[in-house]
């Protein structure tokens, strides 16, 4: 009987002590992760691009 206990204590602590944000905080949320994800992909792809170049030029001399 411990599951039935865990799973009904789980369920009210979810219904009644969880505070889940409204559309409009998850949307912004979820914009930052995205503008964040942009930007710190486009930074490892300089920095790749950067040292492909410069072993291109140490390899190339």
């Amino acid at each position: 009987m411990k599951l039935t206990k865990d799973i009904k204590e789980s369920y009210d602590e979810l219904v009644h002590k969880v505070s889940w944000p409204t559309q409009k905080q998850l949307i912004n949320s979820s914009v930052l992760v995205l503008i964040a994800s942009i930007i710190i992909a486009v930074f490892i792809w300089a920095v790749d691009k950067i040292f492909e170049l410069l072993m291109q030029f140490i390899y190339g001399l």
